[in-house]
């Protein structure tokens, strides 16, 4: 019988190794063996289903997102779990493809227990962060340990050398090389989102990290009992890095989606130094909505969101127009839209759902 190992099953089927040898330690999967301290697994065997009840779960292990990021829907939950269509008892999976910081996803985690979670983002460095926040937690948490007691008693001089030279450390690291490198690369993201201005993340034509160091007294940098429960709780999910079609393959009549792509500016001064070094232009905002499209057609609950054009031009009815067999809510959200910080406010953003 031709076998693989928990690390190649753990590959194939889109989880953590850990993972993989909780389920051939419970004989969840069909015979798999013991040898000494590997497991071996035949190279036909599936993934097993979740077993878990799918409907609502309370939890004394909540978790929240572990990154700042700029556009966190932490603010339109309240507006978007109204959406979550998970108690009708069809819907079993959700899909995320453009995950960002997570808050709808770690929502979703803290209340549902689901057969399948995929994750995705084209930013290669964010989606490395949450797969060793999920396979390499204790490594990941020795890093930031050894970097908050480092920076902490620093004075401002001496934080700001710090933060350089693991800023230079970051942007030297190959996310293609080493198991290590990686983990420590998730390490210092995890730093630099902590300490850096306002947490923004901001590469420039390079491709390197480029935002300034923040003016923090006491930052939380190594916050152990939430990156812990984190880590347990993406155990069971896929976490991919590409464009959002890549889910398609994952997305069926019993999957929630939700696509939170970077938002189309409202004017020229709002448009923001890319998250990456890719442009998400309106020929892209198009392209994801024929997607969501199809994805619709397909029997998925679809929720789109996006900035409103209105808010700046009444008669723009780009998205409108775009999504017009889909329906559009229109919510508050604050948001900064102007240099002048009395110009900053609420606005209104879009929530746009097949259903």
């Amino acid at each position: 019988m031709e076998v693989m190992s928990a690390k190649e099953a753990a590959d194939k089927w889109g989880i953590s190794q850990r993972r993989v040898a909780v389920l051939c330690s419970e004989n969840r999967i069909e015979n798999a063996q013991l040898l000494g301290n590997m497991w071996l697994i035949p190279i036909n065997a599936e993934k097993p289903i979740d077993g878990r009840s799918k409907r609502y779960i309370e939890t004394d292990k909540s978790v929240r997102p572990f990154l700042k990021w700029a556009g966190g829907k932490g603010q339109l939950l309240n507006n978007l779990s109204k959406y979550y269509p998970f108690d009708e008892g069809k819907i079993t999976k959700y899909a995320e493809p453009f995950v960002g910081g997570g808050a709808v996803l770690f929502d979703i985690l803290n209340k549902y227990s689901l057969e399948g979670i995929y994750i995705c983002d084209n930013n290669a460095e964010l989606m490395n962060a949450y797969k060793m926040v999920r396979d390499s937690i204790e490594e990941v948490i020795y890093f930031l340990s050894m970097y908050q007691q480092e920076f902490i008693p620093l004075d401002d001089n001496g934080r700001k050398m710090y933060y350089s030279s693991k800023r230079d450390r970051y942007n030297s690291l190959s996310l293609i090389r080493s198991d290590l490198e990686r983990i420590e690369k998730a390490a210092l993201m995890i730093f630099l989102n902590r300490t850096c201005f306002n947490g923004l993340y901001r590469v420039n034509r390079k491709g390197q990290f480029n935002v300034p160091m923040g003016s923090y007294k006491t930052p939380l940098i190594c916050d152990e009992n939430n990156l812990r429960a984190v880590s347990d709780k993406l155990q069971d999910v896929i976490i991919a890095c590409g464009d959002f079609r890549d889910s398609e393959s994952f997305i069926d009549e019993n999957t929630f989606v939700y696509f939170d792509p970077p938002y189309r500016p409202l004017n020229q001064t709002s448009s923001f130094t890319a998250y990456t070094e890719d442009n998400f232009d309106d020929n892209m905002q198009i392209a994801l909505a024929e997607f969501a499209k199809e994805m619709s057609n397909r029997g998925a609950k679809v929720v789109v969101s996006n900035s409103d054009p209105k808010n700046v031009a009444p008669d723009d009815n780009f998205f409108d127009d775009l999504y017009n067999t889909f329906n559009i809510c229109r919510v508050e959200a604050n948001r900064m839209i102007n240099s002048n910080s009395q110009a900053r406010g609420k606005i209104k953003e879009l929530l746009i759902s097949n259903f």
